[in-house]
């Protein structure tokens, strides 16, 4: 029977009127208004947007010593998302990098209240993911191997320890719990105000309602900031408005990929057993339904996200912009939205089903493409920083003020956090592709993360190579910074679908066979997502020497070459081909196209460099011809001549493969013989077809990046992003051969290499091999030594040379001779693994000089 003023939701009571819009009611610890403050006419940085992420960013400059820090908030701080959201805190993430993040804001949160001397309402009973399916105890032990080597406490915990935690739960269907101690939540709001307080203390200037009218770029890199209080000249300005970015990013032409998501908790009046418990509940993630539970008080929080078809995205604000005067208002609730999340909440958690619900919070969080917030300075816009695009602010926002301070201050990230650059995306970010991935990427909160991972929605994007409908139909292809590109191709009778796995897969075969295509005949692929710059100018190659620890090759050279920062850790690796005197084609990575760009382009600023600096990546397609029947194919197609003597490995030359225009450069990622050929992009598909039915005598056939991870694996060829980045230094990672310490240049990093030489290394990058069942290693595993974590895996695959494991690691100094046997953690177990001299099979040119000198 329903109660006067209520509504029964199958079995959840509810109070008032829910479906009406509301604000924010007073706080306990409520913000005192500051006392009033000078208006600065400059500013070392202005920070645009007062919610978690903007103050906290303004307290850790502050606190680190920068003067003249101003925040400008168009109403009051909190105003947006920060208000409302749950407060969640946790120390788990199911990638690397953001580990560190969640770690650094946890540690601020616990120190804060003593520090400002505001009370900030933070509580630490810890978290439990629930594992209701064998599937997800895979997915755990995957994660346990990702974290053990990080500083983060987590732990596998059985049902009767989960019921110990959590005495509430029905036991019924839960095999596992993933486990973290330090896990809770925090009051959103008294944390902001005890960060802004911090701020105050250490000198910040923060101002509101202030909100900002114009954004002007200056010729000399400043801004001015002008709001109707005045105006502001600052050295930088960070973007942090939250779900006002889009319109702050629009005013000096940029549509950053951001669009507000509706998400909803409800939260219960008193529950009998909740009060009756002795100790507060740890926060409960249950998976398969695919929402969050934590203890209100005495009752309880409960935050479903929805399917991708029920969820609901304000996509009139990406396209009319945010209603004037939104601040702190919620939208209306839509219970029929989330009761299948409520019916297994109270399966789950039985006290559910006779709670009361007293209060629906439905408020906006703005999500970018891949969930991940955008982060960084960004390309194309002299120091403009953004901090945007956060559904997680309250877990993100300490850490990510730590992490863009100490990159402002000193000029280089503190640890690499690529995911988050917002450079990831590009033209071929459309609103259309923003809101397919967001709608995809909320819906997926909960589904099980599996290595190589791909998700389908807003594909393909305008950026195909012109193979794109050659290819498509035979292969299994993968997203790269907006492109498509093929990981393996299946043949008649082949098994053809996703189907990811922490073990072998249906891959593994196929794969097999393009390695074996590629080390036994010619193999084709299609290379088209490299990155591609055009350097010239009278001052070209200064900066090139000035950017690279390698020498700058000669003309019709390549050579392989790195960025260093100015600590000495690795931030670029890009192949550069010195083709005419003084004009260069640099080319990079997918996913560091416009990472590359932007430091390239600041650095030529910077040091006033006479050069012209093009991104010709969308213009050129790229193929790579490779294996022992190379150069028989492509001799086919072309009269330059393509012999050994001729065209020297690492050189380069524009010829014709039959009419076709090509810059060709004789390298190969394989490390087989091979070369690659850029082309116009509309030329890919003939320039395709030609030399697919010049190598019809020689077998000819496709391989995709899964083979030539292996192929490059068992070279001991390095990948950045993984056996080197941000985290690395070149001499660690074994790339001594290609830092020229001794070339006259003052090439950034290099002061800093050498007192890393001089201190010696902690660490080495190792080669190990390893047996197991049907499970290898990717990266990122832990590596066991007598006990202990000492290191960690950095890539790893199938050889299909030897029928064992290979990985690449880091491992101290001590434990880095070959033949030393170490453990690699996979899926809850280690593994044996002993270190060897590699590469594991020698370069096609190696092996060519090593015949040519027995003839001798």
């Amino acid at each position: 029977m329903l109660r006067p003023g209520a509504l029964r939701l199958r079995g959840l009571l509810l109070r008032g009127s829910p479906g009406r819009p509301s604000s924010t009611g007073r706080r306990e610890g409520q913000e005192i208004p500051p006392s009033p403050q000078e208006w600065k006419d400059t500013a070392e940085t202005v920070i645009i947007g007062g919610g978690c992420v903007g103050v906290s960013l303004a307290y850790h400059l502050a606190k680190a010593g920068m003067k003249d820090v101003v925040l400008l908030e168009k109403s009051e701080l909190t105003a947006g998302s920060t208000w409302h959201a749950a407060g969640l805190t946790t120390y788990f993430h199911p990638g690397i990098n953001l580990k560190k993040i969640h770690y650094d804001s946890i540690k601020l949160y616990e120190k804060l209240e003593e520090e400002t001397g505001q009370v900030v309402g933070f509580h630490q009973p810890g978290s439990i993911r629930l594992a209701t399916t064998p599937v997800r105890v895979d997915e755990f032990k995957y994660q346990m191997t990702r974290t053990n080597w990080h500083a983060t406490e987590q732990y596998i915990i059985e049902p009767e320890k989960i019921q110990e935690l959590f005495p509430l739960l029905n036991m019924n269907k839960i095999l596992a719990g993933l486990y973290n101690p330090g896990d809770g939540h925090i009051d959103p709001y008294s944390m902001t105000m005890a960060l802004a307080a911090g701020a105050r203390k250490y000198g910040a200037l923060l101002k509101y309602p202030a909100p900002v009218t114009s954004l002007k770029p200056r010729p000399d890199g400043t801004w001015d900031v002008e709001t109707p209080q005045g105006s502001v000249r600052a050295n930088r300005i960070v973007n942090a408005a939250g779900f006002w970015a889009r319109e702050v990013g629009k005013m000096i032409g940029l549509e950053h990929p951001l669009i507000p998501v509706q998400h909803q908790y409800v939260v219960t009046s008193t529950i009998p057993e909740v009060k009756a418990l002795k100790r507060e509940l740890p926060v409960l993630r249950d998976l398969e339904g695919s929402y969050y539970l934590r203890q209100e008080r005495d009752g309880l929080l409960f935050g479903p996200y929805e399917s991708q078809e029920k969820m609901k995205l304000q996509a009139s604000w990406v396209t009319h912009g945010v209603p004037p005067g939104f601040g702190k208002e919620l939208f209306e609730s839509d219970l029929d939205r989330i009761t299948d999340h409520l019916e297994a909440a109270m399966e789950m958690v039985p006290v559910l089903k006779k709670a009361d619900i007293i209060n629906i919070v439905n408020g906006p969080i703005t999500y970018s493409p891949d969930i991940l917030p955008m982060v960084g300075p960004h390309q194309g816009v002299r120091n403009y920083w953004v901090a945007v695009g956060f559904g997680y602010g309250i877990i993100h926002a300490g850490g990510v003020g730590k992490y863009l301070s100490d990159w402002i201050l000193h000029g280089e990230p503190p640890f690499d956090l690529i995911e988050l650059d917002p450079n990831r995306y590009g033209k071929w970010t459309t609103a259309q592709y923003t809101e397919a991935k967001a709608r995809e990427s909320y819906g997926f909160n909960n589904i099980v993360g599996y290595p190589k991972e791909e998700r389908f929605a807003g594909r393909p994007t305008q950026r195909v190579s012109g193979l794109y409908k050659t290819l498509a139909s035979k292969c299994s292809m993968g997203f790269h910074a907006g492109w498509e590109q093929p990981h393996w191709f299946y043949k008649p009778g082949q098994d053809t679908q996703y189907r990811p796995s922490f073990c072998r897969t249906n891959w593994f075969e196929p794969v097999g066979s393009e390695y074996k295509q590629v080390m036994q005949r010619v193999g084709v692929i299609d290379l088209s997502p490299f990155g591609k710059f055009n350097i010239k100018g009278q001052d070209s190659i200064r900066l090139l020497d000035h950017l690279f620890a390698n020498v700058i090759p000669k003309v019709g050279f390549t050579n392989i070459s790195h960025m260093l920062t100015p600590k000495g850790r690795v931030y670029a690796e890009l192949t550069v081909s010195h083709q005419s005197p003084g004009e260069f084609l640099l080319i990079t990575g997918s996913g560091s196209e416009l990472h590359d760009l932007r430091w390239i382009e600041e650095a030529a600023v910077r040091g006033g460099y006479n050069v012209e600096i093009r991104n010709i990546t969308d213009d050129l397609g790229v193929l790579g011809v490779a294996g022992p029947y190379a150069r028989c194919v492509l001799q086919k197609l072309t009269s330059e001549d393509l012999s050994d003597d001729v065209f020297k490995f690492l050189q380069t030359k524009t010829l014709k493969m039959s009419d076709i225009p090509v810059t060709a450069i004789r390298i190969s990622y394989t490390g087989e013989l091979g070369w690659e050929l850029y082309h116009r992009r509309e030329d890919s598909a003939a320039l395709y077809e030609l030399i697919m039915n010049a190598g019809q005598e020689e077998g000819i056939d496709n391989f995709g990046t899964y083979a030539l991870n292996a192929l490059r694996l068992e070279k001991a060829f390095r990948a950045w992003g993984s056996e080197m980045n941000c985290d690395t230094n070149p001499l660690e990672a074994g790339l001594e051969y290609f830092v020229k310490l001794n070339k006259p240049a003052d090439f950034v990093g290099k002061q800093a290499l050498r007192q890393i030489k001089t201190e010696g290394l902690k660490r080495r990058l190792v080669c190990l091999t390893l047996a197991t069942e049907d499970v290898d290693p990717e990266g990122n595993e832990s590596i066991w030594y007598k006990g202990k974590v000492v290191g960690n895996t950095t890539s790893g695959c199938y050889s299909y040379s030897i029928q064992k494991s290979l990985a690449f690691a880091y491992v101290p100094v001590e434990l880095s001779d070959v033949g030393q046997q170490v453990e690699v953690e996979l899926l809850g177990k280690n593994y044996t693994a002993t270190i060897i001299q590699e590469p594991l099979v020698l370069t096609e040119p190696a092996r060519t000089r090593l015949q040519k000198d027995g003839r001798k």
